[in-house]
């Protein structure tokens, strides 16, 4: 029972801040955003509802094409991943408490700092060892289908889903280029830290283990 309350307590901290740091991005979006925010923001401008709600349908969606290609990938934590971000982003949204943009040197700080809390917040639910998410399932699935190494078919998808939410009118700009290459090492760097964490405080017979 303690080993569970700390893995989910790891996943559901993650995907609140992961939300955070997503709402942070939007605010000052003009910048550029991860490709599949910018789908989910040109999805938004062109048809409403919220990014939040379009972030959960984008995440269904690739559940159910994963769940028909292979099942391998999905599991409890995939589907709250995908349900649970986009409200989480929509709540910090709503409630207006981040600041909004400057149009100077400072928007760069503010997105910054909203990569740094979404690479953070990625490695802490990952390293809750509950499950993939939707979109790193998909990825993983067609890694598994094709053939290719997972940052081909990481690389692949999100070109494909770039150029749809461009073709969109997503806020595509200089930093949605480098916006992987940020996130990425922040990811890695802290998930072996978490998984650290995570292994000091649980029951070290039970715990599951997270590849890092």
């Amino acid at each position: 029972m303690k080993n569970w309350i700390i893995r989910y307590s790891f996943f559901f901290m993650g995907l609140l801040l992961f939300g955070l740091g997503n709402a942070l991005a939007v605010k000052v979006k003009y910048l550029g955003l991860h490709p599949w925010e910018v789908l989910n923001v040109a999805f938004f401008q062109k048809f409403g509802f919220s990014i939040g709600t379009w972030s959960v349908i984008t995440g269904l969606f690739l559940v159910g094409i994963s769940w028909f290609i292979s099942k391998k990938y999905i599991n409890v934590g995939t589907f709250l991943n995908a349900l649970l971000i986009g409200p989480f982003m929509d709540f910090f949204l709503w409630i207006d408490i981040l600041p909004d943009q400057t149009g100077t040197w400072i928007d760069y700080a503010y997105l910054l700092a909203a990569i740094i809390i979404g690479g953070t917040a990625g490695g802490l639910y990952v390293a809750g060892g509950i499950g993939a998410g939707p979109r790193d399932g998909f990825m993983l699935t067609i890694s598994d289908r094709t053939g290719f190494s997972i940052s081909k078919a990481r690389i692949l998808v999100e070109s494909i889903v770039l150029v749809i939410g461009w073709l969109m009118g997503g806020p595509v700009a200089l930093v949605t280029f480098f916006y992987t290459l940020l996130f990425s090492p922040i990811f890695q760097f802290t998930l072996k830290h978490f998984v650290k964490l995570r292994d000091r405080i649980s029951t070290p017979v039970l715990h599951e283990e997270v590849k890092v």
